[in-house]
């Protein structure tokens, strides 16, 4: 990650359409993710397999340097993160029964981010690294964060529902983000 930081951080301004120079702000807090216990991060580069006279597997430095398609990473959630504080605090205002917010708290995945870059949408890469991503976990659930959208009619939206992921809380807005969320979950394995 810390290698191709730039490259991923990249994807995510182009995926979300952030204005460049959120890069910089997000590049810290990127690289601090991936000290979180269960730590995992998936990518999805673009290879021209046709260099390769042999016809083989491309080789590593080809990968290290292949240009980034999509970028996917999770760690396990824990009580002292900003982002389960700020999930808890939603279930608490919207009634959720403590019982079922402990049950949630447990033991989960939180797939932190997931984005593809806009020119490689809609083939199968975001599934691709989800199911990559989320395979042999040990935690009993996988829960997420996305922006609302009218509808749910964009791809991210489509993915999730397509792989199963309901939902935890709607219109949900995060402390310091204007936009209102949906947390999204479903039982692991995938």
């Amino acid at each position: 990650m810390k290698r191709r930081l730039p490259d991923a951080l990249r994807v995510y301004v182009d995926a979300m359409r952030y204005p460049r120079g959120t890069e910089e702000q997000r590049a810290a807090l990127w690289l601090e993710h991936t000290r979180r216990a269960g730590w995992k991060c998936v990518a999805a580069v673009a290879l021209d397999l046709d260099e390769d006279p042999d016809g083989g597997v491309p080789a590593t430095t080809d990968l290290l340097d292949a240009e980034l398609r999509g970028i996917a990473y999770g760690y396990r959630g824990a009580p002292d993160q900003w982002w389960q504080q700020q999930v808890i605090s939603g279930l608490q205002r919207n009634g959720t029964d403590p019982g079922r917010i402990a049950e949630l708290m447990v033991s989960y995945f939180e797939l932190t981010e997931l984005h593809i870059a806009p020119r490689a949408q809609g083939h199968g890469l975001g599934e691709a690294l989800t199911r990559r991503l989320l395979a042999g976990r040990d935690e009993s659930h996988v829960l997420l964060s996305t922006p609302e959208i009218n509808g749910e009619a964009n791809r991210a939206w489509r993915l999730y529902r397509r792989l199963g992921f309901g939902d935890v809380i709607r219109d949900y807005h995060f402390a310091g983000d204007p936009r209102p969320f949906a947390i999204l979950g479903r039982p692991l394995p995938l």
